[in-house]
């Protein structure tokens, strides 16, 4: 049940990635072998090392096979499209997982299409996607995913709510509107050219921000007692504007503070229920990517 506005209820992801890697442990068990993965990370970047150490940290606390390819910044598209059929050809790899950003020169569609449909970790195959509109079992984007296992662990109604995504990306946006969709939600996409953005989030009464602009939606975005749902990640590295969104402990710590797309202010005074920034929506993407590869080690088993 949720909290009044007064005291708004924290929709922390930690419990509920624990509970879907839980429930993953004994299905990983029931397999003749460990379902495995494979990510590739193309260059050095420090951000990208850093998630890909997370997956595969992640993927030996459950038991998966992890395996991480490292071609470097400078390989050609081709070089790379190379490394995709080789692992297509794997009976031991279940799913691939291309980590973003690639570099500019790589041709980031056709290394991303030429992933075998049923090894897509992502869900980013046009084949899984046509999937997600017609209903069908496949491989789901993983940020969504995870948004909608939060929406369900807190039993935040969706079956006939009125649902605000802000943000068109094929990552987060789309897919998270077809999701939405599907679980009975009458749902608005908004973006860049939306006329009255404001006033067409506070509409919501679950509102999705997936813009990647730091504390964009403010009080005026949100109706009293909707429950928002922040999918942004900025580092702020000013101290000013730390301190005027409520930040200042954290960069007084670290010497930076991490935002949202949500004021973290202002929504813990009109909402009902949301996700922090870091903590909420973060720890449920690699908890999904670890259900993608074991739903798909399942098949292959089939």
């Amino acid at each position: 049940m949720l909290n009044s506005v007064y005291m708004p209820q924290i929709l922390d992801g930690a419990p509920v990635r624990e509970r879907i890697l839980d429930g993953l442990k004994p299905r990983i068990k029931r397999l003749p072998r460990p379902p495995g993965l494979a990510v590739v990370l193309v260059g050095d970047d420090a951000a990208s090392s850093q998630y890909v150490r997370n997956k595969i940290k992640t993927c030996m606390e459950v038991g998966i096979y992890s395996e991480k390819l490292t071609p470097p910044a400078t390989s050609t598209t081709e070089e790379l499209l190379a490394v995709i059929d080789g692992l297509n050809q794997r009976h031991d790899i279940d799913a691939i997982l291309v980590q973003m950003p690639l570099p500019s020169h790589v041709d980031t569609r056709r290394l991303l299409e030429a992933v075998a449909p049923d090894k897509d970790a992502d869900g980013f195959h046009p084949v899984n996607v046509g999937h997600l509109v017609a209903g069908r079992p496949a491989p789901r984007s993983c940020t969504p995913a995870g948004i909608l296992e939060l929406l369900k662990y807190y039993r935040v109604p969706i079956d006939g709510r009125r649902a605000v995504v802000v943000g068109r990306s094929d990552i987060v946006g789309k897919p998270m509107t077809l999701m939405l969709l599907a679980e009975n939600a009458t749902v608005t996409i908004c973006h860049s050219r939306t006329s009255n953005l404001a006033e067409e989030c506070r509409r919501a009464d679950i509102l999705v921000a997936a813009v990647g602009k730091p504390a964009l939606v403010t009080a005026e975005f949100i109706a009293p007692g909707a429950t928002v749902i922040d999918v942004g990640t900025s580092r702020i590295t000013d101290a000013a504007e730390a301190e005027r969104l409520g930040k200042t402990e954290q960069f007084a710590r670290q010497g930076a503070a991490w935002v949202g797309d949500v004021h973290p202010l202002d929504v813990r005074r009109v909402a009902a229920a949301y996700s922090p920034v870091p903590g909420g929506v973060g720890p449920l993407t690699i908890a999904m990517l670890m259900t993608n590869t074991v739903d798909l080690a399942e098949r292959h088993a089939k």
